[in-house]
């Protein structure tokens, strides 16, 4: 599975170096907000609000704002709706994108990110054309208190749909199904690792490969898409 390894190493740096921002806040307690519209403000039975809630915690983000997030999804607290929408294109050097947009007024996310596009070198597309390309799936990072082998871990994995599973600077990442993520986060605690992020997350099932210039140009591309209001998630098919 690729699409997953420079590119979400950068993302991940950049989210821990900016946990403190306010953009960041706004944009988990958006999703924190749509988790319990849909799926109801108790995380015991909402495995999407549950995940948010624990990013939010290893973000310190302070608890009242989560608990308000939830109360406005749930109607206890007045709130603005937001609705979700999934966009695709390409971006510099061609490479595929597909954007994830949470967002209460549509016309004005389209226009903001047709701009970016246009901007950075990118152009929008319609419906399907590079959803093809990507894979919805379960994302685990986590970290082993011990030294654990990877062997070890596909034997403990072994009655779930991994797709694919990989060691950088000390964090595992476990890429399966999503409808097992929360049981396979269960074993890999169960084994003395500690989580450090989950995700339902769209990865491409090829990388492209692209020079030192191109890549630049690409990484500029995709932070600043992401940089936007609106936008939640960037995915790209690039390594």
């Amino acid at each position: 599975m690729s699409g997953h390894s420079k590119w979400k190493t950068i993302k991940h740096k950049k989210a821990a170096a900016d946990a403190q921002r306010s953009k960041l806040f706004t944009k988990l307690i958006k999703e924190i907000t749509v988790a319990a519209r849909s799926g109801g403000g108790d995380p015991v039975h909402n495995a999407a609000l549950r995940a948010l809630l624990e990013k939010a915690k290893k973000l310190n983000m302070p608890q009242d704002n989560a608990m308000r997030a939830i109360k406005k999804g749930t109607g206890e607290l007045p709130g603005v709706h937001y609705e979700s929408h999934m966009y695709e294109g390409y971006g510099p050097a061609g490479i595929a994108v597909m954007v994830e947009v949470l967002t209460d007024n549509k016309n004005r996310a389209v226009a903001e990110l047709r701009s970016m596009f246009t901007r950075k070198g990118g152009t929008l597309a319609e419906n399907g054309a590079v959803s093809w390309m990507f894979e919805r799936s379960g994302v685990i990072t986590a970290r082993g208190e011990t030294d654990i082998t990877e062997d070890a871990l596909v034997e403990a994995l072994l009655e779930f749909s991994i797709k694919d599973l990989s060691l950088d600077d000390g964090n595992w990442t476990v890429v399966c199904d999503p409808q097992e993520m929360e049981a396979v986060k269960s074993v890999l605690e169960r084994v003395g690792m500690t989580i450090e992020d989950s995700e339902v997350a769209f990865l491409a099932q090829n990388a492209t490969s692209l020079d030192e210039n191109q890549s630049q140009l690409a990484y500029d591309f995709l932070e600043a898409v992401e940089e936007l209001d609106d936008v939640q998630n960037v995915y790209a098919n690039v390594e």
